[in-house]
């Protein structure tokens, strides 16, 4: 009863409306994708998806949309595709960055603060601005080793990878600061190597800023159109399936509402999976 009346005391009404203010213009685009895909098509053409809200008896409810969408060819075979794309792109920067951090942290080696700083400096740098550079060192990799990366998973893998590390680094490297540094003295003392140091105790301890970044980098990862499009052409993935769903004259755009309610159903599993990490992983080094 104690804490029922305390927690009613520090109720902060101001506070609480104005984020269910920003929570319900956030999520008017949402919902009107929403009830687009289950409108009819002659309503939804017709009329705006708020009116379907006014009077939604009298609407004209259907999944023909997502069923359209479900039938059309190799949709599964995007799916995969999107995974097959995703998940190395999320394991791959985290594994890398995982063991950099770690370095930075607590190993002492000449230019460890200069060398952190250029990897912090080069979050900087978009993606879209060095994607000339790096088709072209993709091409003369192939010129001088006959490895092709330019077509297949691997390309997109690599490049994915190499522009999330930077994030990566920074937030797991900020957040094992914050671990006991004795308990890593300790387990020295003991005899423990740095690499069972690393997988016994600095990675179970660092499972928050592990799982907080790989939300981000999944989604990023699910999400993009550009990436794919350039180095998996042959392998299409869900975004660009969604863009062909649009058909030739932009009058498709129904099918694209319900299948990007089907593409958003991994990257939500994927956040409430881990979303209990996501807050103490990004605010961890922010105060000491």
């Amino acid at each position: 009863m104690n804490k029922a009346l305390a927690r009613i005391r520090d109720f902060k009404i101001g506070t609480t409306l104005v984020l269910l203010l920003l929570v319900a213009i956030w999520s008017i685009p949402t919902i009107g994708l929403l009830i687009t895909a289950f409108r009819d098509r002659t309503a939804a053409d017709t009329s705006g998806w708020w009116e379907a809200i006014a009077s939604p008896m009298t609407q004209e409810w259907t999944l023909d949309a997502f069923a359209k969408v479900l039938s059309v060819d190799d949709m599964f075979g995007s799916f995969v595709n999107t995974l097959v794309v995703t998940i190395p792109a999320t394991v791959l920067p985290l594994l890398i960055a995982s063991f950099a951090a770690y370095a930075f942290t607590f190993l002492e080696f000449k230019g460890r603060e200069i060398y952190f700083a250029t990897i912090v400096a080069l979050m900087v740098i978009p993606l879209q601005a060095a994607l000339v550079p790096v088709v072209r060192g993709l091409r003369f990799i192939k010129e001088t080793t006959g490895l092709s990366l330019m077509g297949n998973f691997a390309g997109a893998w690599l490049v994915h990878s190499a522009f999330a590390l930077p994030l990566a680094i920074y937030i797991l490297r900020n957040y094992m600061m914050t671990l006991p540094v004795a308990l890593i003295e300790a387990a020295r003392i003991d005899g423990a190597s740095w690499y069972q140091i690393f997988w016994r105790l600095v990675m179970p301890m660092s499972v928050p800023a592990v799982a907080s970044f790989a939300i981000f980098q999944f989604l990023w990862v699910w999400n993009d159109y550009l990436i794919a499009f350039i180095f998996v052409d042959s392998k299409p993935v869900m975004t660009y399936r969604l863009l062909r769903l649009l058909g030739q004259y932009g009058d498709g755009w129904q099918n694209v509402a319900a299948g990007s309610f089907i593409s958003l159903l991994v990257p939500i599993i994927v956040f409430f999976a881990l979303q209990r990490y996501f807050v103490r992983g990004l605010t961890a080094g922010s105060v000491k």
